[in-house]
């Protein structure tokens, strides 16, 4: 027989590296997600929440008690059974006591406990002191009565509840979030009389639905007096599936012509949201608010007066677009993930929720009464061998003073058990008396009563349903109050767009010979009347208004746009184009136009090549543009016209030679882009010398200026007559001296 040689162990073990990441991953992962992230679903707490809770009450630190320092409940927090770090301990602790916090604080602090605008500033706490509050009780209250399992603490020196028996779904009533590995989990706060009412509902109905429970339940019930606007709808399916969001909008008031707010949603920061409507008013994209002011204080936590330009500002929709573009209206993840009574971590509805917190209670009164009966039913055993003892007192003094082991002989005497013969042993001899024999009777006859009733209790659901039942509604009539969160139902909040929150004003826009842009207020500007700066001068000017876009045509014949409100004013000089858009190396700007998007113009190069197109398809937001009118090489791009009726208006286009064209603008064709069609006859021989100089656009019976050095030559709608022919023609020459054509006008 041979025998097995055994491999040396050398102290360690050698395992693939793939195999101990995965093991020390996971194990880490379901210590975050059981011991750290996660609530347990019976008491709704996290495990360093139980413990400083656990810890205060062993502290004595009850509601009735004087509070003591906080430094002092971190100490035997983290030192008797939470090892970790003292701030994060204490955090949790303080974020216990803020009543913006907790719907339902569970710790009264004393000093700076932080504030809604700021939760983290509290002070250290060495500063602080804190006892629990009245409300903490529901928790604690049947601790020491057998209703939890205990285990040993970090270093076994000590024991510590699993869990709290709580008397109320603490979980739905504070709420809570996490962030686990691979999940997290917010639920909700909700109001302490509704929740009551639900779980009785499901106590006399086991069958009742969500539909059912949302009667009661009409929704989340945060520590604020915002509304929640989210649709009934919304809240039925997020609390069918425990999953989905609430959204919830500040309150405001009318003062006069001021709006004040009043309530903020839950976690929402005063300072922060006056900062981001500060932000919205130095950005002059709130014109209709002439001013801005916290006149918060302790009496009233929340007032934000908001002063409008003037009365005729329209207040509900100035406060909608304020509403979707800052703190003023919040949404909340929803997520009723939480560690179940089997120690898994589940997603759960409103009726599985509460369904099984049902089962928790009923377990833990179960439990409770059985510790009491057992209780009860020693007491009576002890009392039994008591009353023995006084119908037979002279032979048990007898005993005691003549036998040196007198409790065997007790024992054997009146057929005593253990327990009752140690306790006739330790009786004192004052409650000998004819007196305390009477008082032994009554207490036996009470407690007999009481371990009839809890015998009955233990053996009827009903029973036990019914005491659950009549707890919960004297919690309720403890602990309840009115719902803080209103239930509104808003349509969503719409930002306004950024013309609807400029003044539409009258606005020229100028454009140098250098590239150079600038807007001035009104359409009476004589644009060549205005300073420029050393070298360069006026190239082209265009009307519109400050809520419209203008657009901007290069060398290449790419467009660029933006809004003409957002120019600088025509008081300086303006700002060089080529640093807002990135055109192509060496172009240059020679073009500008403004409109509404269906607005058609007339888009031309000098070669005589355009078509129509709407202003729409020169806008955009790219930076470097896009691409509009094909040049021909050594083409240029011409200012556009505007077109008022494609049916009626005529072309009007001019050539350095003097020739005039006038034809229909329904001859030439709507394209987006491209090179359009010839628009006048320049001969091949004369193509390098002639070119376009201008096109107009004139509307039926209306005129047209010509412009020739210093001189202007009006030719009436009759009198374009002469000049009328079709489209890609020569047209007329021009009466000698008015051949140089510089330029065309329409009145």
């Amino acid at each position: 027989m041979t025998e097995t040689v055994r491999p040396a162990f050398h102290g360690f073990e050698q395992i693939p590296l793939k195999e101990y990441a995965e093991r020390a991953y996971l194990d880490y992962s379901m210590y975050v997600v059981l011991d750290r992230a996660l609530p347990f679903l019976g008491d709704g707490l996290k495990p360093v929440q139980r413990r400083i809770v656990y810890a205060m009450s062993e502290l004595g630190l009850n509601a009735a008690a004087k509070p003591k320092k906080s430094a002092r409940t971190v100490g035997d927090v983290i030192g008797k059974y939470h090892p970790h770090g003292d701030s994060a301990c204490y955090e949790a602790m303080v974020l216990m006591a803020q009543p913006f916090s907790y719907r339902y604080p569970l710790i009264e602090g004393q000093g700076n406990f932080g504030s809604s605008d700021d939760p983290k500033s509290f002070a250290a706490m060495r500063y602080t002191e804190a006892k629990l509050t009245p409300i903490a009780e529901v928790l604690l209250g049947e601790l020491g009565q057998g209703t939890v399992d205990w285990t040993p603490n970090f270093d076994g020196t000590l024991e510590e509840p699993t869990w709290l028996p709580a008397r109320l779904p603490h979980l739905l009533l504070n709420g809570t979030t996490g962030i686990a590995v691979g999940m997290a989990t917010d639920v909700p706060p909700h109001n302490l009389n509704e929740v009551v009412s639900a779980a009785i509902r499901l106590i006399e109905d086991p069958d009742a639905s969500t539909r059912d429970l949302c009667e009661h339940v009409l929704g989340p019930d945060y520590p604020t007096e915002a509304e929640i606007i989210t649709p009934r709808a919304d809240l039925l399916a997020m609390y069918d599936t425990g999953l989905g969001s609430v959204r919830a909008r500040a309150v405001y008031v009318k003062e006069g012509t001021h709006i004040v707010v009043t309530a903020l949603p839950y976690q929402a920061s005063p300072g922060k949201v006056i900062e981001q409507i500060a932000s919205q008013m130095r950005a002059k994209k709130l014109p209709w608010l002439e001013d801005l002011r916290d006149e918060s204080d302790h009496a009233t936590p929340t007032r934000i007066v908001l002063v409008p330009r003037s009365n005729r500002v329209d207040i509900d929709q100035l406060m909608g677009h304020l509403f979707a573009t800052t703190d003023l209206e919040k949404s909340y993840r929803v997520n009723f993930n939480v560690i179940g009574l089997d120690g898994r971590p589940q997603v759960k509805g409103l009726k599985a929720f509460l369904g099984e917190w049902l089962g928790f209670r009923l377990d833990t009164v179960t439990r409770r009464l059985k510790h009491r009966l057992e209780k009860v039913e020693r007491r009576l055993h002890l009392l039994e061998g008591l009353l023995i003892a006084f119908l037979n007192l002279d032979e048990v003094i007898r005993i005691i003073r003549s036998e040196d082991e007198p409790r065997p002989v007790l024992m054997a005497r009146f057929g005593l058990s253990d327990d009752q013969t140690d306790y006739i042993l330790e009786t004192k001899l004052r409650q000998l008396a004819r007196l305390e024999e009477m008082k032994i009777r009554g207490e036996e006859s009470e407690l007999d009563a009481e371990r009839d009733r809890l015998i009955a209790t233990l053996g009827s659901k009903a029973k036990l349903r019914k005491l659950v039942k009549d707890e919960l509604l004297a919690d309720a009539k403890k602990f309840g109050d009115a719902r803080r969160s209103p239930l509104v139902a808003r349509d969503a909040a719409q930002a306004m767009s950024e013309s609807d929150l400029v003044p539409s004003e009258p606005m020229t826009i100028v454009v140098s010979e250098k590239g150079w842009v600038r807007a001035a207020k009104g359409h009476d500007i004589d644009p060549a009347g205005l300073s420029y700066r050393e070298g360069d001068g006026l190239l082209v000017a265009a009307r519109g208004r400050s809520t419209q876009q203008v657009a901007f045509l290069d060398s290449t014949g790419r467009a660029y746009s933006t809004i003409v409100h957002s120019l600088p004013s025509a008081r300086g000089n303006g700002e060089p184009l080529t640093g807002r858009f990135s055109p192509s190396a060496g172009a240059s700007f020679q073009a500008v136009a403004s409109g509404e998007n269906d607005q058609r113009l007339v888009i031309a190069s000098s070669h005589g090549y355009g078509f129509v197109t709407r202003f729409e398809n020169l806008t955009g937001r790219n930076k470097a543009g896009k691409a509009m009118l094909s040049l021909t090489p050594g083409a240029s791009v011409l200012q556009p016209a505007p077109v008022n009726d494609m049916g009626q208006d005529r072309i009007v286009v001019a050539t350095t030679a003097g020739h005039l064209l006038a034809f229909p603008v329904s001859e030439l064709p709507e394209l987006d882009k491209g090179k359009g069609n010839k628009l006048i006859d320049i001969p091949k021989a004369k193509l390098g010398t002639e070119r376009v100089v201008a096109i107009a656009v004139v509307p039926s019976g209306g005129t047209l200026s010509v412009k020739s050095g210093a001189r202007t030559m009006s030719l009436s709608w009759k009198d374009l007559d002469g000049y009328l022919g079709s489209r890609a023609a020569r047209g007329g020459l021009l009466p000698r001296g008015w051949q140089k054509v510089e330029g065309l006008a329409v009145e």
